[in-house]
């Protein structure tokens, strides 16, 4: 059993994005938390490209790096300089990086890294469940006030026995 290196949760839920419909985190991201260089990140992964297809890591579009650039207030020159677009990993591909970085670090953040996105699966599992009871609720009591107002009305209508059927206005003498 290795030592775990002590990774913040609240930094790899940070690097945790929604590109595409699908959970990712950036190659230099990752790289930062393995402690790597992005450039060595991407040559192992290349060096094992068999091991990635298209579901496990994607490459960004130019659109999506800018996007993700303005979204950060970042500058291309504080990224080092990269001269192509990053590289976005699933969960899955996040879990296969551990084949192809095999130091202690790399094994020991990629199980703080797979603890987050299961802790991330769990939330939206409780939020979707949340949600569903909640609409339940609401059609429920939805008939229920309708009930409520109904009764209201009746009881501001005065009941037909107290409505005098003669003709309306003063008598004079």
């Amino acid at each position: 059993m290795g030592s775990l290196i002590s990774v913040p949760v609240e930094r790899i839920e940070q690097s945790i994005l929604s590109i595409r419909g699908h959970k990712v985190m950036i190659d230099e991201d990752l790289a930062q938390l393995y402690g790597v260089t992005t450039k060595r990140l991407n040559q192992q992964v290349q060096r094992n490209i068999a091991r990635f297809p298209d579901d496990f890591m994607f490459q960004l579009s130019k659109e999506e790096h800018e996007s993700l650039r303005l979204q950060f207030a970042t500058s291309k020159t504080g990224r080092g300089g990269r001269r192509t677009e990053p590289y976005a990993f699933t969960e899955q591909g996040v879990a296969m990086l551990s084949s192809v970085l095999k130091s202690q670090r790399a094994i020991d953040v990629n199980i703080a890294i797979m603890r987050t996105f299961v802790k991330l699966r769990e939330l939206l599992m409780t939020h979707k469940e949340l949600a569903r009871k909640l609409e339940a609720m609401e059609k429920k009591y939805d008939s229920q006030f309708k009930i409520v107002f109904d009764a209201i009305r009746q009881l501001m209508e005065p009941p037909p026995s107290l409505v005098k059927k003669g003709r309306i206005g003063f008598v004079q003498d």
